[in-house]
């Protein structure tokens, strides 16, 4: 049978004779979406992730330092704002204003932040009431933190993470240049010696991964709340919120998947200009974590909703079809085999590149088992967002 193959491949003079041996042979289509399936895969790495490796961002020539003003929005958050807010009020940075949005705290919030503004004059507040007739998500409150900050360029991050470098203002900003309206930046998460912490982090790496160098391949889609600029002016421009507002989430990624275009969107991945948060301590929490964040995804643009879904598809169909094609192909064994693990030394190289321009650690080796669950565990986060209620403010 394999001579038969190797005529076919070199001696045919068109496709029918391909279609005409699988007809006869059907068993061998799972041959050949194993090496369509790698093929995609191929794409992804060589076209996207590869940039993380040899990606060149825009940079601010001119080293101007605008002014900035970074919003943070809070409800109950006495205890993140009490331990990470200094971070962000000590930053190595000439001209900037910290404004903190109490968005209907029940805890100390108001106390905290009273006390931190007689020592930080920088410090801004505003306080939203509670109003039980009246419920809102926090895109509310982000828009009046844009509407009281008075500078153009906005940093955004939240209660529940910590600057990691006073240099964090420094770099976000060094990144915006005459044409730039958006930076992504990278929130990651405190590393835990827990299993869970170590597959968020998984998850959080790659998400990154893909949104960064989907970026710097001109293809912006998305970024997180937890490290993300933007100018007001855009934000205004194109209405805040207005065509997504009521949707709960999104105030992050809906809004970078509206406004952003291959032009105007940059990221900055210096470890200087990392956030830090911590992560979900149990599965449950992290199943409602996820579950909101995917809720949106439905909405993104069609052409990269039909990328990220080519992506899952194709690694799943990549290891499924690998190990039927190694039961049911034997002779084949050596090449197989060597289309897999060309592909595993490729992922491994772009994850390890990616884990030390993320300050991420000992996430290479658990990296080949979790990419081939969490396309799994992704799904049943879309399956349960069909059967809950509706996420809540956070």
């Amino acid at each position: 049978m394999f001579n038969k193959i190797v005529i076919i491949i070199f001696n045919s003079k068109s496709t029918v004779d391909y279609l005409n041996f699988l007809i006869e042979n059907p068993i061998y289509i799972i041959l050949v979406a194993f090496g369509i399936a790698f093929l995609i895969q191929l794409h992804f790495y060589l076209f996207y992730y590869l940039r993380i490796l040899f990606g060149r961002r825009r940079t601010n020539v001119k080293n101007k330092k605008e002014p900035v003003s970074v919003i943070i929005c809070a409800r109950n958050e006495e205890a993140n704002l009490e331990k990470n807010l200094p971070s962000i009020l000590n930053q190595d940075y000439p001209d900037y204003e910290v404004i903190v949005v109490n968005d209907c705290s029940e805890d100390e919030s108001e106390f905290v932040l009273e006390r931190f503004q007689k020592k930080y004059k920088h410090l801004k507040t505003t306080t939203i009431k509670q109003d039980e007739k009246f419920y809102h998500s926090k895109k509310l409150a982000l828009t009046i933190g844009i509407k009281a900050a008075k500078n153009d360029l906005l940093l955004l991050t939240d209660a529940d993470c910590i600057a990691t470098n006073d240099k964090w203002v420094e770099k976000m900003q060094n990144s915006f240049t005459d044409k730039t309206e958006i930076v992504l930046g990278y929130g990651g998460y405190a590393r835990e010696k827990k299993l869970i912490n170590n597959l968020i982090r998984f998850d959080t790496l790659f998400i990154a991964l893909q949104y960064l160098t989907f970026a710097l391949a001109r293809k912006p889609y998305m970024g997180v709340g937890r490290n993300l600029a933007y100018r007001k002016s855009l934000f205004f421009k194109n209405k805040g919120f207005a065509s997504h507002n009521h949707i709960i989430s999104g105030d992050d990624d809906l809004f970078v998947n509206e406004v952003s275009t291959k032009k105007n969107t940059n990221i900055e991945i210096s470890r200087e200009s990392i956030t830090l948060s911590q992560a979900e301590s149990s599965f449950s929490g992290w199943f409602k974590q996820k579950k909101r964040h995917i809720s949106t995804g439905k909405l993104y643009k069609s052409g990269i909703k039909w990328r990220l879904f080519c992506e899952n598809t194709s690694r799943v169909s990549f290891y499924v079809l690998f190990t039927l094609s190694m039961l049911w192909f034997k002779e084949f064994y050596i090449y197989i085999s060597g289309v897999f693990a060309f592909r595993i030394l490729m992922q491994l190289v772009i994850f390890k590149v990616a884990m030390k321009r993320l300050n991420e650690k000992y996430l290479l080796i658990p990296s080949l088992l979790y990419d081939i669950l969490m396309p799994f565990i992704n799904f049943t986060f879309i399956l349960a967002n069909y059967f809950t209620k509706k996420n809540k403010w956070k």
